[in-house]
């Protein structure tokens, strides 16, 4: 990037650093220690906030914000040196498969699941760079700076070793790496450069007495930030079916349906399941069968959709070739011809979406990660 984000707030008042003075001051809300506290969520908020950026840090994808198209992962830690390993990503769904294999094997497909992941992300939300932008505390005051958010290079993996079963580190040219199996989680080692920006930080002794007169002077009215309506504002859809408690893709229907029978059919042929639960729990939440309604992705494009085939199972597109291209080639990276599987989908690290309604006519899509159906239809 042309210009780091610092240098980007500079341009625009410096809002993004004083949020971050701000809120590094009340750490003594938290803690006694001198290391400023920051969560992590409020740190991708006030970011999002700050440059305008879509927050998509809980769709579970490979980035945390979306800023211009860039792909921004966004990480805040202690740093007790000049480096950390911090995690980049979780295998939670694969971990059975991952316990399978060992040594420059194992090194070699976290590296394919890690940029599997990321170019899905690429696709997802038309990202053409990306970056991580670090806010590293040490004791009173905040190192931040961007380093590269690059792919594992697959073909220059080495320096892989086991220790006692419970860890598997590798290095790729770039970066080391540690992955830990107890928590199929993979972590990246993060060096903080010697021109990162310092930002001091003076922790407040009695934040409490500032709050009080803050909210007295004010008359502030806190309210409680608010939640999506379940049935209501959102609904999840699974891309799969359940057989005797096992998640299986349908061969001749769903993401397969152009591999149905009784006529000559396009391979860009595909519907999204909507389960009879949906229609029993949330009626009213889709328009009536055939009433076409704008679907949005999440890069802006907006597709004419309905609700289609009996009982109203099948939410397509038209044309039903702009849901494939979307769904099957960006998403899930297939060819034509290409069966989806669950395998495929758990790779990925998603078997659902999630449609939000904004209107009658006017609905959103994206993806969800795995499980969210199950937890979506039994609350």
């Amino acid at each position: 990037m042309a210009k780091s984000f610092v240098e980007i707030d500079s341009d625009n008042n410096g809002e993004y650093l004083k949020l971050l003075s701000a809120i590094s001051k009340l750490s003594g809300l938290f803690s006694d220690s001198t290391t400023p506290f920051i969560n992590y969520r409020v740190a991708e908020n006030i970011f999002c906030r700050s440059f305008s950026a879509g927050n998509i840090s809980r769709s579970d994808t490979a980035y945390d914000a979306n800023y211009s198209s860039m792909g921004v992962g966004l990480k805040t830690f202690v740093a007790t040196g000049n480096d950390k390993l911090e995690k980049v990503a979780e295998f939670n769904q694969l971990s059975e498969e991952l316990k399978t294999l060992s040594g420059k094997n194992l090194a070699v497909r976290l590296g394919e699941y890690r940029n599997s992941r990321i170019e899905l992300a690429n696709n997802l939300y038309g990202i053409s760079e990306s970056c991580y932008h670090i806010v590293a505390r040490k004791p009173n005051e905040l190192f931040i700076f961007e380093t590269d958010y690059s792919k594992v290079d697959i073909s220059n993996i080495n320096s892989v070793r086991s220790k006692q079963g419970k860890t598997l580190t590798f290095e790729d040219g770039r970066h080391f790496y540690s992955y830990t199996f107890s928590k199929s989680t993979l972590y990246r080692r993060f060096v903080i450069p010697r021109n990162a920006y310092r930002l001091p930080v003076e922790i407040l002794q009695d934040p409490y007495t500032l709050l009080l007169k803050l909210f007295a002077e004010k008359q502030a009215v806190i309210k409680p930030p608010k939640k999506l309506i379940k049935g209501v504002e959102f609904v999840i859809l699974p891309l799969y079916g359940i057989k005797e408690g096992k998640k299986f893709v349908f061969e001749k229907s769903g993401l397969n349906q152009w591999n149905s029978g009784g006529r000559t059919r396009n391979l860009g042929e595909v519907y999204i399941p909507v389960p009879i639960e949906i229609h029993k729990k949330y009626a009213g939440f889709f328009p009536r069968k055939d009433t076409s309604f704008n679907l949005k992705i999440p890069t802006g494009e907006i597709f004419s959709a309905k609700l289609c085939q009996q009982d109203s199972k099948a939410l397509m597109t038209n044309p039903n070739k702009a849901l494939s291209d979307w769904l099957l080639r960006k998403l899930l990276q297939l060819k034509e011809g290409e069966f989806a599987t669950i395998e495929k989908l758990e790779k990925l690290g998603f078997d659902s979406v999630i449609v939000y309604k904004d209107d009658e006519e006017n609905f959103r899509i994206d993806k969800a990660k795995s499980d969210s159906y199950e937890n979506f239809i039994s609350d």
